[in-house]
């Protein structure tokens, strides 16, 4: 039996990505959540390269994670994603939530990036 709730997000991941498209001056911002880490990566959808990546994953901000609630660590995966983003002279990015309904770690992940000067 397959699992109702993960053929639902693929269904809206599928439907947003028809509209929303990386290109090489506004690279799509892309987001995983799962049940204990969040990624988020920078790809050019017309080459198929990932430009930057973070997550809470990452060696360079997992121990400043520590002690943090989820939605905190998100917020500073988004900043951080933002900042290796803006290091290579990406301003402007396409908000890719894939399928995942925009509230929680995704909005925190979101506001983030804004708060590190990323422009939606």
């Amino acid at each position: 039996m397959k699992n109702r709730r993960v053929d639902m997000r693929l269904a809206r991941q599928k439907r947003v990505r028809k509209k929303v498209v990386g290109t090489p001056e506004r690279p799509r911002l892309s987001v995983f959540r799962s049940a204990r880490h969040i990624y988020a990566q920078l790809i050019d959808d017309t080459t198929g390269r990932t430009l930057a990546a973070a997550s809470t994953l990452t060696p360079a901000i997992k121990g400043d994670l520590t002690g943090l609630k989820k939605s905190e660590a998100a917020r500073a995966v988004g900043r951080a994603v933002a900042e290796q983003a803006k290091s290579r002279g990406y301003e402007a990015v396409v908000f890719d939530r894939n399928g995942f309904l925009y509230h929680g770690r995704v909005k925190s992940l979101s506001e983030g990036a804004r708060e590190a000067g990323l422009k939606f």
